[in-house]
């Protein structure tokens, strides 16, 4: 719950600004107080009425206003909030916050806080890709600033792709996750999961299968225990855990140019099922199917991102988590992945067919450290998240 807590809610100028009407409605419902921040452009897309109506405060909307200013109402406003939100965050917020801008009531008052400051960035797909954009969120992530999505989907644009606004209750649940007291309070942790696709041509592809959902639920377990969570994803069935910062990706590559961007982080999990080989040169085409025979495919061995960040001189997480979906002689394959990768931790689990584990609701794991292996009982993947979140977490406390 929110009870007492304070937002100052910043709402921008883009269309996702509807989705504040909803997102005040349920921050007040777990007993926050929400005092809104309209920009010019967001007048454009809800009214100052409607916000204030929910909120059951005033709007704040000019930089200089004479009533107010005679007690620098503008510095105020911004050091009484528990937290800043800027949703929307658009492409132009996110430049003047990242520039030091101050050129109107709500770029002022993100200027003069002293409070920490959450964003749910939203805009069109393309100018969420652009080079400035990212080098503007870089600034923001390395200012401290909280990102929550965006999301990939369908744009009112009519483009689809990352670049919608987080929905309410999942900024709901970043921002209870922001005042979560628990033993990773403080503490950054990336988690990879899903499968990797790696193309063949634009219709086939090589992947693994992996629902994703273990990883979701081992996410969902550290941003309980107040982890700030990094969330890199390719292409998975599962739901997207809610609270964290999702990076969404489809080929091995991809995967390990987010997680490397994501470091430093105190804790890695890497709980991926990242395809071992490509298709060294994809065609741009369709295959077509020949009387002449089979095609030759020729592969090429993606990058080891377990390896890479286990073996790390610079910048290596504190504890490093890899996941071994074995077979055969589970724990003897799991202890020799150990050592070959040079992670700390692996957790091994038997995926034949028997077990009913691959796309199943339960998991039965061994988790193999360098003092041995541990067998837990089958139990549902989010009880075995916990645990390993748990884990995590005493680990971390004590270095």
């Amino acid at each position: 719950m929110l009870t007492g807590k304070r937002i100052l809610l910043v709402i921008g100028g883009g269309i996702a600004a509807y989705k504040c009407l909803d997102l005040i409605r349920r921050l007040r419902e777990r007993g926050a107080s929400v005092t809104p921040v309209m920009t010019r452009a967001a007048e454009q897309f809800v009214t100052p009425l409607s916000v204030s109506a929910l909120a059951g405060e005033e709007v704040h909307r000019d930089l200089f206003d004479l009533t107010k200013e005679a007690e620098m109402g503008h510095i105020q406003l911004s050091r009484v909030a528990d937290l800043v939100l800027v949703a929307p965050a658009t492409a132009d917020l996110m430049g003047k916050m990242a520039g030091g801008l101050a050129s109107d009531l709500a770029t002022t008052l993100l200027m003069a806080t002293d409070t920490p400051v959450m964003i749910a960035p939203a805009m069109n797909v393309r100018m969420w890709d652009h080079p400035a954009t990212q080098r503007n969120l870089a600034t923001l992530l390395a200012d401290g600033v909280t990102v929550v999505g965006p999301n990939e989907g369908d744009m009112a644009c009519g483009e689809y792709g990352p670049g919608r606004m987080s929905e309410p209750l999942e900024i709901v649940a970043a921002i209870q996750a922001v005042f979560a007291d628990g033993p990773l309070k403080g503490r950054k942790v990336l988690v990879t999961s899903g499968p990797t696709h790696e193309p063949i041509d634009p219709v086939r592809y090589i992947a693994n299968r992996s629902s994703g959902s273990q990883g979701t639920a081992i996410a969902n377990a550290l941003r309980a225990l107040g982890a700030e969570v990094i969330f890199v994803t390719g292409p998975a069935e599962a739901p997207r855990p809610t609270g964290v910062q999702i990076v969404e990706v489809e080929t091995a590559r991809e995967m390990r140019e987010a997680a490397l961007a994501a470091l430093p982080v105190d804790a890695g999990v890497f709980a991926a099922a990242v395809a071992d080989w490509r298709v060294a040169s994809a065609s741009n085409s369709k295959i077509k199917k020949t009387k002449g025979g089979l095609p030759v495919l020729e592969f090429a061995e993606n990058p080891d991102i377990l390896a890479e960040i286990s073996q790390m001189t610079e910048g290596r997480p504190g504890l490093v988590v890899g996941f071994a979906a074995e077979t055969d002689d589970v724990v003897a394959n799991a202890t020799s992945k150990r050592q070959r990768k040079g992670c700390d931790w692996i957790v091994a689990n038997d995926v034949s067919p028997e077990t009913g584990i691959m796309g199943g609701s339960e998991n039965a794991v061994v988790l193999i450290s360098k003092e041995g292996s541990e067998d837990w009982p089958r139990m549902g993947k989010d009880e075995v998240a916990r645990a390993l979140a748990d884990r995590i977490a005493a680990v971390l406390a004590q270095g």
